[in-house]
């Protein structure tokens, strides 16, 4: 048994040799794997994180979502605004339109009409309505002078109120008792009237005699 054991220690020698020696030659091989593969991942990693330029310039401007979920209440973009701006904000009137001249608005004009009606109204009136009465036909002559004596009558109770009230001139009022004067013997001259060319003569005298009157009392 002694002499077998001799020459088996030179093989286990080689065997640990050779065990060694193929570790040894594993580990180097095991060693550049994981360099190349270190810098394989450091490659890829590079290029998956480069990123193309943006186009447009603007785009950089805006705030991703991120940043304006982190802003702080003290760095928000409308605390930047000056207190002017936003004070006239607040003191923003609506736009309202200018008129436009009155030669351009029907409904409006250049000159104000006088809505007040004149002192002499009343007497206005009832000389009118007896002006175109008399370019109807009437019944007679004699009823036509008559209406036209109680309408001159009227007409100078009228003017005297006036007077009394201090609305009215004198000479005003004796100008209109004097036209009325005329009318009335206009009138009279109509009802001694015979023929139909003197008849209707003497009507437009009258006519334009009340027309006159008017006139007169328009301008109390």
């Amino acid at each position: 048994t002694f002499k077998l054991s001799r020459p088996m220690a030179p093989t286990l020698i080689l065997q640990s040799l050779s065990s060694s020696t193929n570790w040894q030659v594993a580990f180097p091989r095991t060693h550049s794997f994981g360099v190349q593969n270190s810098r394989r991942t450091s490659n890829f990693a590079t290029k998956c994180s480069s990123n193309p330029e943006p186009e447009d310039q603007f785009l950089d401007l805006t705030p991703a979502p991120e940043s304006i979920n982190t802003t702080s209440a003290e760095k928000f973009p409308i605390e930047k605004r000056r207190r002017s701006e936003i004070v006239r904000d607040r003191k923003q009137r609506g736009i309202v339109k200018p008129e436009p001249p009155n030669f351009e608005i029907g409904w409006k004009r250049t000159k104000e009409i006088n809505l007040e009606k004149p002192k002499g109204y009343v007497i206005m009136d009832f000389l009118e309505k007896f002006e175109s009465l008399m370019t109807r036909e009437f019944g007679s002559k004699e009823l036509l002078a008559k209406a036209g004596e109680i309408v001159a009558e009227r007409a100078r109770e009228e003017a005297e109120v006036l007077r009394d009230e201090g609305k009215v001139e004198e000479r005003m009022v004796t100008e209109l008792f004097r036209v009325l004067r005329l009318m009335e013997m206009d009138l009279a001259m109509v009802k001694a009237s015979v023929k139909e060319e003197t008849l209707s003569e003497r009507i437009e005298q009258a006519r334009a005699r009340c027309r006159q009157a008017i006139l007169v009392a328009n301008s109390f």
